[in-house]
């Protein structure tokens, strides 16, 4: 089969990297033509990127993209709607292929595929990261003026929901969210009359008015691959750990979406308390650093911020580490995330803020951690305590951490449902 992959947000291509769409390309290549369209910007250190110095088992593209320096601003929907374009005029230039498997968001390219499968009779699958404009909404919301504002990116979601033959999501939340569109299936790729008249043939309508189902559905995390992660844990982390002293992690981005101020103002009332706080290691890179930065200062704490590192420094530093901490903001729309995989490979007893439904109920099930109330910094105190005082329930804990990596995060064994999802579907 000829399969093409239209991914924006990948990795760097260095062979190092944890993308979604580069893992899966690989495994696919073993029996398949594969391509990964992905953006010349690279989202995660917004710079220009024009070629992979890795040889890949699959044929790599990279279509301009103007980029833009904040995550929310009017210079990345434009930028988004430039790549969507350039994404449109390279499928309309390219040979057919049997399957596109899309990811969203970005949602202007993922609409530009709908479409195009439709015209073309390509199987379409789409695989949902992120909720658009619903993390958007969380940041900017104002009554009544919202509805109006992001009312055209709630149509182009749920378009490009109802016009997919099938659909992979990272979390069961986003899941739900994408049969709810689908249960008011009112597109073209739902209407036997409408496809009747298109010239397909009645064993043709049947399918796709088969995958079209609400229940056709499937959730794989994001995950990560263990063998790969054990690998590089046992690297050099980017600091010397002295003996007897307790660290507590934290990797990804230093934005708005992440209460990292809760947490440091946890580790200031321990120290009040007399409690030795574990020292704080923060690894990623975001527009919110220099102030975390002074506000650490502030509070005179010990906190390391390695800035961003590449995934094998992370996973050994990480690895290095006693307690992770997933302090999410309040009305925050992530649901299961990287970082996640991440804290369960490592075994680390994880704390806790984000409200999301599913990822509590993980921590909860698997005893891997406390869930704390949101923006509590006595309640994120209490438990961060807890696990410093309490080595053997902490090493617990990680235990139960590495099944649950192993049982839901392993890409390994889970990922083999999104093959099996794209060749199920292209036969």
């Amino acid at each position: 089969m000829d399969i093409l992959i239209i991914s924006e947000f990948n990795g760097d291509f260095s062979g190092r990297d944890t993308s979604r769409f580069i893992y899966l390309a690989q495994k696919l290549s073993d029996r398949h033509h594969v391509e990964i369209v992905t953006s010349d910007f690279w989202h995660v250190k917004k710079i220009r990127r024009s070629s992979s110095r890795k040889k890949w088992p699959f044929q790599v593209t990279f279509l301009h993209e103007p980029g833009y320096a904040e995550n929310v601003s009017l210079k990345r929907f434009f930028s988004h709607l430039i790549w969507g374009k350039n994404v449109k005029k390279y499928l309309n230039n390219r040979k057919k292929p049997d399957v596109i498997y899309c990811s969203v968001p970005s949602l202007t390219a993922a609409k530009e595929a709908a479409d195009y499968c439709e015209k073309h009779d390509v199987w379409f699958i789409i695989d949902v990261q992120d909720l658009w404009p619903e993390a958007f909404e969380m940041v900017f919301h104002f009554p009544v003026v919202s509805q109006i504002v992001y009312f055209p990116f709630y149509w182009f979601a749920d378009h490009i929901y109802r016009s997919a033959d099938s659909i992979c999501a990272v979390s069961h939340t986003y899941a739900k969210r994408v049969r709810r569109a689908r249960m008011y299936q009112t597109t073209n790729s739902g209407n036997p009359k409408s496809l009747l008249c298109k010239g397909y043939s009645t064993e043709r309508i049947f399918q796709k008015c088969t995958c079209i189902s609400p229940d056709n559905v499937r959730v794989v995390y994001l995950g990560t691959d263990l063998d790969i992660f054990e690998k590089y844990a046992k690297g050099v982390p980017v600091t010397e750990k002295q003996e007897g002293v307790v660290w507590l992690a934290y990797c990804g981005t230093l934005g708005s979406s992440y209460d990292l101020t809760c947490v440091m103002d946890a580790l200031y009332l321990l120290e009040k308390k007399g409690v030795k706080a574990p020292r704080f290691i923060i690894m990623g890179d975001g527009p919110r650093r220099k102030e975390l930065e002074r506000y650490a200062k502030v509070r005179n704490l010990d906190v390391l911020f390695t800035g961003l590192l590449s995934y094998d420094q992370m996973c050994a530093t990480l690895a290095s580490c006693d307690i992770a901490v997933n302090p999410i903001s309040h009305g925050a729309a992530q649901s299961i995330i990287n970082k996640h995989a991440d804290y369960a490979a490592a075994g680390l007893a994880v704390i806790n803020t984000q409200e999301g439904k599913e990822y509590r109920a993980l921590v909860r099930k698997y005893q891997m951690g406390f869930n704390c109330r949101n923006n509590d910094a006595y309640d994120v105190a209490k438990k961060i305590s807890v696990l410093i005082t309490n080595p053997e329930l902490r090493k617990h804990m990680g235990e139960n951490a590495r099944k649950c990596a192993r049982e839901r995060f392993d890409r390994a064994k889970t990922y083999d449902i999104l093959v099996w999802a794209v060749e199920r579907i292209g036969r």
